[in-house]
């Protein structure tokens, strides 16, 4: 079988088999099933670095805390949780009212490379020069007075990010907060009037319903494709474990609509013209679009562009257990016909999930009355909460349904927002 090829704007960290050292006391893991070989290439065609990603056992973290009282409040950016799926023929309408939210990001980063000469075939070192790197990408402006989200492998490690809007005003962007977690940043230029995007509910989307993709692809600047939702919860493995102190969270809306180099940040819009997803990668044979594209879904983004704006930095809430996703071989062992949830293995002591009454054995059946059948999906609905929130829980064990009120903690076991 012919490898994958992972494209984002810029290069992301291979996975790494992850050891129980250095992390915070409610950092927990869940071993994925093996994947095809997968190569993570940089969108930007004009700085190119490969990093292979070993297929054998790729972990993740999954971190669950107790108890709290404080709350984090939301900003106002808009979510509207209508149906969005329709019967259409023609998005001229819903393109004309969206194109103009979306921005081309371009980066410029100074690295220092190795430089030397060759004498008589010896290689002498001349030292070091400084060269400057530029990464192209895209953006979504979601609020009227500028800010703008995108994905943080377009701005990753920027000195200097330059927005041009689509009517070909050039205005200097400065970096709000980025969230290696999810891929997401947030950045914000100096001006009112915008035209934006709201946020849709990404949770009302239905595989089949049709959508635009909207980007910057090889700088053809507002460039326009359409598709239709082909999967939704997918897990690619294409975000590494950010740093050894994060759970990565994956769990994209998989579209056929064609993105290519340069659409990372983009917007995936529904036929109503809201925002869904935020496009981020492709995979491909050869580096091209062969008809697979991923976007995050707009509920996991809208919390966490939301935090980044407040905060500075993700208020990211965990659960506390080892699971694995429910598979005939563990329905069987529990006596299940049906293979649904999700599995607890362990159950840390003094974490949310032990505090609520969780024990090992237990399988998840869903989380605020949102059904969860796979780790994707439990990541991205753990994720949309913060520190001290409840969740009910509603879980399987020996055959009885049980619900539970379960209080979230950050990585540290406390209910403490983190500021910039």
């Amino acid at each position: 079988m012919q490898s994958a090829h992972w494209r984002t704007a810029s290069p992301m960290p291979s996975g790494k088999a992850l050891h129980n050292k250095g992390f915070a006391a409610c950092v927990i893991y869940k071993t994925l099933q093996p994947y095809n070989p997968v190569t993570l290439k940089p969108f930007n065609p004009s700085t190119p670095m490969n990093h292979t990603v070993n297929p054998i056992l790729i972990a993740a973290l999954l971190l669950l805390t107790s108890c709290g009282n404080a709350q984090v409040k939301q900003a106002p950016f808009t979510q509207q949780p209508e149906k969005t799926y329709t019967k259409i023929n023609d998005f001229s309408d819903v393109a004309e009212q969206t194109i103009d939210a979306v921005v081309h990001i371009k980066t410029e980063m100074t690295k220092l490379t190795p430089l030397y000469q060759s004498f008589f075939g010896m290689i002498i070192d001349r030292g070091v020069q400084r060269q400057v790197y530029k990464a192209y990408g895209s953006g979504v402006i979601i609020s009227a007075d500028g800010y703008i989200v995108t994905n943080n492998h377009v701005v990753q490690d920027a000195e200097r990010i330059t927005v041009t809007l689509n009517d070909k005003r050039v205005l200097p962007a400065r970096l709000v907060g980025h969230d290696p977690a999810t891929d997401l940043a947030l950045v914000k230029i100096e001006a009112s009037e915008l035209q934006y995007i709201a946020f849709g509910n990404s949770d009302a989307v239905r595989i089949g319903e049709p959508v635009l993709a909207i980007g910057n692809p090889f700088n053809l600047t507002s460039t326009v494709t359409s598709g239709i939702v082909s999967a939704k919860a997918r897990n690619v493995n294409i975000i590494a474990n950010p740093g050894g102190q994060e759970s990565p969270i994956e769990s994209f809306i998989q579209t056929d609509a064609a993105v290519n180099s340069g659409n990372s940040g983009g917007a995936l819009v529904n036929a109503q013209g809201k925002l869904i997803g935020i496009v981020t990668a492709i995979a491909s044979g050869d580096g091209y679009y062969t008809g697979y594209s991923f976007a995050i879904p707009s509920n996991l983004a809208s919390k966490v562009v939301s935090d980044l704006q407040q905060y500075g930095y993700v208020q990211r809430a965990y659960l506390g257990v080892n699971v694995a996703e429910m598979d005939s071989r563990i329905a069987s062992s529990r006596g299940k016909s049906d293979i649904k949830g999700v599995y607890i293995g362990r159950v840390i002591p003094g974490c949310a999930a032990a505090n609520a009454g969780l024990q090992a054995g237990d399988i998840i059946l869903s989380i605020n009355n949102v059904e969860i059948n796979s780790y994707a999906e439990m990541m991205e609905e753990i994720g949309r909460f913060s520190p001290g929130d409840n969740v009910s829980l509603t879980f399987d064990r020996d055959n009885h349904i049980h619900s539970v009120k379960v209080t979230l903690l950050n990585s540290q076991g406390t209910t403490e927002i983190k500021r910039r």
